[in-house]
């Protein structure tokens, strides 16, 4: 199977061709948001405010990165669970965001949303924060900055490395991980 490139921001022709278990590099802009931040989105949503960053075609990694050491652009930054901002992601969808980064199964209305919206949820690798951190080029605090390492970040990535996690026709990497398992634990 060979490595697909995407570059941010993310088109509708980007993802309608990708399909579960493939590997993607993903360069370009992309932003942190955690739970705390997402809530903070959400509020300004419901209000009619602004948001504080373009979700057009845009890509949310569900990470805080750590405090950069001397001479490093960031620390570790390793994905977050994603089922914890799962209450949130569907009106993001609606708003133009195509795609997310985290750990972990989505619920199954975010599973909807996704293909509603003709969204992509990338799974990033648990445990290798400090082999992506080398990936991220440059980072910014763009928005809540109150909240530190949860302040939505402005990252510029090259070659991230993902796995479609859940695609637009309704695929989804953990169900047929667990199909399979149980399809080979019966022979």
């Amino acid at each position: 199977m060979d490595v697909i490139r995407l570059r941010t921001p993310l088109t509708d022709a980007d993802l309608r061709e990708l399909r579960i278990g493939e590997e993607v590099l993903i360069s370009g802009v992309i932003y942190t948001a955690r739970d705390a931040a997402h809530a903070r989105l959400a509020v300004a949503l419901v209000n009619g405010e602004a948001l504080p960053v373009p979700l057009e075609g845009q890509v949310i990694y569900y990470v805080g990165p750590a405090p950069a050491r001397p001479g490093e652009v960031t620390g570790p930054a390793g994905p977050t669970t994603a089922s914890r901002v799962d209450s949130f992601t569907p009106a993001l969808l609606a708003h133009g965001l195509k795609g997310m980064i985290g750990k972990g199964k989505r619920s199954a209305e975010v599973r909807e949303a996704i293909m509603q919206y003709g969204a992509i949820y990338f799974v990033a690798v648990g445990g290798a924060a400090a082999l992506i951190a080398d990936r991220i080029k440059q980072v910014e605090v763009v928005a809540y900055p109150d909240l530190g390492t949860e302040a939505i970040h402005r990252l510029e990535v090259e070659d991230f490395p993902v796995v479609v996690g859940n695609d637009v026709k309704g695929g989804d990497l953990f169900e047929a991980g667990k199909a399979k398992y149980q399809a080979n634990k019966e022979l």
